[in-house]
This record gives C-alpha cells, sequence and structure tokens, in this order.
C-alpha cells in the first residue's frame, strides 16, 4: 500500500511538472469594431502555433504547441458578426486545439507581442470583416486636404475632454470642466455645421468616459481631417487666467512612431489611409514620418489661426501656441489640437465658462480659426450645401428639463432664438414643457 501511495505521488509530481514546464493560455479577450475583430490570447511565454481554417462549416483553428488550458476560456459575444462558436481541447496530451466557429470565411493575420507593462506575452489574430485591397502610397497625404481639384467635406471631430467617471477639473464654486467643454463641444458643432463645406463630428455625444485612445479611433473612423479636443486649464494658484492652444511636441511625435513601430498591436490600424501591419519597419517608419510631419504642419497651421481669434475675445494664457505630448494629439495621421478655453480654477473665468453667452464666444472663436485656416491655406472644400452628403448628420434633438427656455437651450446649441423656434413651429409662441422633444436646427 505504501508502495502504491509513493507512486501516485510520483505520478502526480511528474504530471506536475510537465505541466509546469508548458506554456499555459491563461485567457481569451475579444475586441471588435466594424470592420475588424482582434481575438488576443494571453499566454505565460512565447508560443508557437499554427492557424489554419476548415469548410463545410467555416472554423478557424488555432493550434499551440506544447500548452495547455489554465481556465476555461470566455463566451463569445452573441450575434456576432463573425464569430459563432468556441470550444478547446488537448490533442497529444500536450498540445492545444482551439476551434471557432465562423459565420463566413475570413482572412486571418496573427502575430506575438512581447509583455509590456500592462499585460504578459499575447498571440494577437486579426479577422478583417472585409478583405481590403493595399491602398497606394500616395495616400499618405490624406492628411493634406488641399488642391483637391473638386472640393469635398472637411470633417472636424470635436472632442470634449473628460467624461463620465473622469471628471476633469473643478472649480471653486463646483463647477466640473467635464459638463462646460461639453457645451462648448455642442456649441462649436453646431456651428461647424452651418459652414458650408465643412461637417462636425461629436467624439462623445454624452456624459459618458472614453478612453484617449478610442477618442482617436473615432476620429479616424470618421476620416476626419481636424481633431479639436476642448478643455478647462486648471492651477493651484486661482489668480492664473487665460486661453490657451496645444500642438504636439516634436519630442513627442518622435516617441509616438517608434510607439507604433515597436508595439505591432496597432498594425490594423491606419496611417493615411495605408495598413502597416504588412510593411516592413523601414517602410513603415518611413510612411509615419510622412503623414505625421504632415499632420503637424497642418496642426501648427490651425492653432495658430484660433489663438488669434481667443486674442479678440479675451485674455490668453500665452500668445504662442504650446508644444506638449498630450496623449489625445497622437494621431500620426490626423491634424490635432488641444484648447484649453480658461483656466476653471479662476473664480471670474469659472463664472464665465458657465454662461452659454461665454460659451459661444469661444465656440466661434475655435470655429472661424478652422475657417481663417482653410481661407487662407487653400483648402479645397464643397461648395454646395445641395450635396448629398450635406444631408448627413443628423439634426440634434433635445428634451426639456424643468427649469429651461428656449432662449437658454438656442444659446446652449448655438443657435438663434428665431431660428429655434422656426425650427419648431413656435413662431408665435414661447410655450415649451417638461418632456418636449424640440429640433436643433443644423446649417441654418
Amino acid at each position: 500500500m505504501r508502495k502504491f501511495i509513493i507512486l501516485c505521488l510520483l505520478l502526480i509530481l511528474n504530471i506536475s511538472v510537465v505541466f509546469a514546464a508548458q506554456i499555459k493560455v491563461q485567457k481569451l479577450r475579444i475586441q471588435s469594431t466594424n470592420d475588424n475583430t482582434r481575438l488576443v490570447f494571453d499566454v505565460s511565454s512565447m508560443p508557437e502555433y499554427q492557424i489554419f481554417q476548415l469548410t463545410n462549416p467555416d472554423r478557424l483553428v488555432i493550434d499551440f504547441n506544447d500548452t495547455f488550458l489554465e481556465k476555461s476560456l470566455a463566451q463569445l459575444p452573441k450575434n456576432h458578426p463573425i464569430l459563432a462558436g468556441l470550444r478547446t481541447g488537448h490533442r497529444n496530451k500536450k498540445d492545444l486545439r482551439v476551434v471557432i466557429d465562423l459565420q463566413s470565411k475570413v482572412a486571418p493575420k496573427s502575430f506575438i507581442l512581447k509583455a509590456n507593462n500592462k499585460y504578459g506575452p499575447r498571440l494577437v489574430i486579426d479577422l478583417p470583416v472585409k478583405s481590403t485591397k493595399p491602398l497606394a502610397k500616395k495616400q499618405v497625404s490624406k492628411v493634406l486636404k488641399t488642391d483637391l481639384g473638386k472640393g469635398q467635406l472637411f470633417v472636424v471631430a470635436v472632442d470634449a475632454g473628460h467624461g463620465g467617471k473622469d471628471p476633469g477639473a473643478r472649480g471653486t464654486h463646483g463647477t466640473l470642466e467635464k459638463q462646460v467643454v461639453f457645451e462648448i463641444a455642442q456649441k462649436l458643432t453646431s456651428l461647424i455645421n452651418k459652414q458650408p463645406g465643412m461637417k462636425a463630428v461629436m467624439v462623445r455625444k454624452g456624459d459618458y468616459f472614453v478612453p484617449l485612445a478610442e477618442r482617436i479611433k473615432i476620429a479616424r473612423k470618421a476620416n476626419a481631417d481636424l481633431f479639436v479636443s476642448i478643455h478647462a486649464d486648471a492651477f493651484n494658484n486661482p489668480d492664473v487666467t487665460g486661453a490657451s492652444v496645444f500642438t504636439l511636441s516634436r519630442r513627442g511625435a518622435t516617441s509616438v512612431a517608434a510607439g507604433w513601430l515597436a508595439n505591432h498591436e496597432n498594425a490594423a490600424d491606419l496611417v493615411g489611409g495605408i495598413s502597416l501591419d504588412d510593411k516592413d519597419d523601414i517602410l513603415a517608419s518611413v510612411l509615419l514620418d510622412l503623414s505625421q510631419t504632415a499632420a503637424q504642419d497642418i496642426s501648427q497651421l490651425v492653432a495658430k489661426e484660433v489663438l488669434n481669434n481667443f486674442g479678440r475675445i479675451g485674455e490668453l494664457h500665452s500668445d504662442t501656441v504650446q508644444k506638449a505630448g498630450f496623449m489625445v494629439l497622437k494621431s500620426p495621421d490626423i491634424p490635432s489640437i488641444l484648447v484649453e478655453t480658461a483656466f476653471i480654477s479662476n473664480p471670474q473665468e469659472e463664472r464665465r465658462l458657465k454662461s452659454g453667452t461665454y460659451q459661444l464666444k469661444m465656440a466661434q472663436a475655435i470655429q472661424q480659426g478652422i475657417v481663417s485656416y482653410a481661407k487662407n491655406h487653400n483648402v479645397a472644400l464643397a461648395t454646395s450645401l445641395n450635396k448629398p452628403e450635406h444631408n448627413s448628420p443628423e439634426a440634434p434633438v433635445h428634451k426639456i428639463s424643468r427649469g429651461e427656455t428656449l432662449l437658454g437651450i438656442a444659446l446652449k446649441y448655438g443657435v438663434t432664438l428665431d431660428q429655434l423656434k422656426q425650427a419648431n413651429m413656435l413662431v408665435s409662441s414661447n410655450s415649451i414643457k417638461v418632456g418636449q422633444i424640440l429640433s436643433i436646427p443644423v446649417g441654418s
């Protein structure tokens, strides 16, 4: 009996040693966008693997050599456009097979990522929704919307800083940065949508948190030609005042390019319309440099125009464009500026920031700066408001809350009282009630 127990213990010990030497698949994370699904397998060390597809029905098979599953993988999202089912099993008592049932055939791309500060080693598999042909190299110049011949819409991504769980700075009297910058962003969006040849897209459309990297993705998805991030500054000295405009510092730009090349988890993102995942490091570096240099040049030109317009309506904290390494400015292919509208930590400026009239002035200064850039640098824009694409932005609506007035709502959205009344057939009346839905005129 004693020999039997010793034999069992040795067997268990032997199995433990085998599993200790094997690679562990610890977790599966799934990230989906409209055009790509990414499978990220968290593993204990760099695996050897093979990927292939089977048909009738369509399946994706991932074989991990000398690997075992630490725990059951997460269930797939319901009603997914690509993924239909998932199962796992061990082969030859030492290899792991993962089988994913597919809705249709895919063109998978895979790569290994080394451990970083946040994650350990990972196997990443991208499943594009639609296969796309490589685009021509000259499309790097997408960021330079000049001399386009037939004008087209100039798209501005308007980013209200912070939001949701991230309130931003707080004024002396409790005013939250996330709220006032959202109201300015709404007004700026309305003003831009009235400008012939331009269209605005709000990055966040309510009081919720959007990660910084996701804000850039939203702008890129909208094919934005300019990214404007709106904030309200704060300092421990309440006497500090004035507006500032920032662009990405050259050192920050260099580190961005290096980061994009070093971290191939970004390989599925586009730079000036070109995918970098099938380019060698030298070519990818050249494309990034071309794209980012053009984007920085345009950022600087727009920032100067916006700063000039700020100087006409109030005090400037700095009369030159500032350089900084803000994460939200780090898109290699989209010109980007960050506007600090005022110091919310200054009681006087806090009061101004809460004023609908002042918010509208700030929004007008930014909008006029963008328009000045377009005019002064021969940016070709769509010239007819009758073009179909000008009808693409959906007219915003507003649900009336207790205590609101028509004038206050008009100021909030950067429209006149008459425009708001006409859009809602209230020409002869100012009567509104709680819960009523108002249409907000766009392009009036």
